[in-house]
């Protein structure tokens, strides 16, 4: 490997969904994860708020690394691990996935030639190192490239783009090995009636108006409230335990969302805590977890939810909606989901770590 403070880092940095990262080839990276974490907390400019000496955002949503390669399973094509690089802490956490950032995996794989570009649409199997899932991304390829130009708009993202379909196999238990941790639909945690869920992301589900809120509020209001932050992370913490996710002190996971009547003609409202800072709209996985609680009778979410008559399931969020696709079996049990995202390539160079 040659010197990265001397020579650079091959990197592609695109936007995936409504978040944006840094993509690289794992053959590019150190293996070892102390020494690869090292280093990209070097190239994002972590730990510092600004992240000014890096090219993070400054925003965990804009701090994100994906590391692609060749996949040796079977069923797949490509290998995702996605790492979550935290502006203001020299941490980086591998304890989640991220389906934003997966929007762009498909592309990234096609540009680095890690495989080829069918004519009109390339089929890309994705294995999710984090999870050990798959999911299946179809990528516009019309003349035998990746086509990021179309007419499909995604809230949270100005303008439109190619749709970026994404497909996934079971998600139930992602993290956490089965979709009720507790096998309760709802637990009283810290005397907060929860849904503790993984479907595709741990979350705990919660009945904001337990905590005052209406679900018209800011990602800044929220932000600024100390209390109802310290008592999130009071149930946070416990439902780690609960979940088998540990001490869950210095992890990502479990997400805390907040749930509401929707408000925009939806199935329900929501506010995200990833896990400290409010997201600006909600991920992916997050979306799927939320709409499959939806769906369990007696649940916080289900209580303020209204169904839709068919399997779009739109997720609101502050800055829009999240459309999830659900396929319900005949006993209204989440069989299978899906979600449309799009993405775009930003740019392509190398990038230089702080020495």
């Amino acid at each position: 490997m040659s010197d990265p403070e001397t020579d650079g880092i091959s990197c592609l940095w695109m936007r995936g969904g409504t978040s944006k990262g840094a993509y690289f080839l794992a053959d590019d990276l150190p293996d070892e994860p102390q020494a690869r974490d090292d280093l990209l907390l070097r190239i994002m400019g972590s730990p510092d708020p600004r992240q000014i000496d890096g090219i993070g955002g400054a925003d965990p949503l804009t701090s994100k690394v994906a590391i692609l390669s060749p996949s040796p399973r079977a069923d797949a094509d490509i290998d995702y691990l996605f790492l979550q690089v935290f502006p203001d802490r020299a941490l980086v956490s591998d304890a989640q996935g991220c389906g934003n950032i997966l929007a762009a995996i498909g592309p990234a794989a096609i540009e680095r030639g890690l495989v080829a570009a069918r004519d009109d649409l390339t089929e890309i199997r994705i294995h999710m190192r984090n999870t050990g899932q798959i999911a299946l991304a179809r990528i516009a390829t019309a003349g035998g490239r990746v086509r990021y130009d179309g007419d499909t708009a995604i809230d949270g993202v100005p303008g439109t783009h190619a749709a970026v379909p994404l497909l996934f196999d079971s998600l139930a238990g992602s993290i956490c090995g089965s979709l009720l941790p507790t096998g309760n639909a709802v637990d009283a945690v810290e005397g907060v009636r929860c849904t503790l869920i993984d479907n595709g992301m741990p979350c705990v589900v919660i009945d904001g108006a337990d905590f005052g809120a209406t679900g018209r509020e800011d990602r800044e209001a929220l932000e600024a409230d100390g209390a109802l932050k310290d008592r999130l992370e009071a149930i946070r913490l416990n439902a780690g335990r609960l979940m088998e996710l540990g001490d869950v002190t210095d992890k990502t996971v479990p997400k805390m969302t907040l749930v509401f009547a929707p408000q925009r003609g939806g199935v329900v409202m929501t506010r995200s805590f990833i896990p400290h800072r409010v997201h600006a709209s909600i991920g992916v996985f997050a979306a799927v977890s939320v709409a499959t609680a939806c769906c369990l009778p007696d649940s916080p979410a289900a209580a303020v939810a209204r169904l839709p008559s068919g399997n779009a399931f739109a997720i609101e969020h502050p800055t829009g909606a999240t459309s999830v696709l659900v396929d319900r079996d005949g006993e209204g049990r989440i069989a299978g989901a899906g979600i449309v995202r799009t993405a775009r390539k930003l740019f392509d160079g190398r990038v230089f770590p702080r020495v």
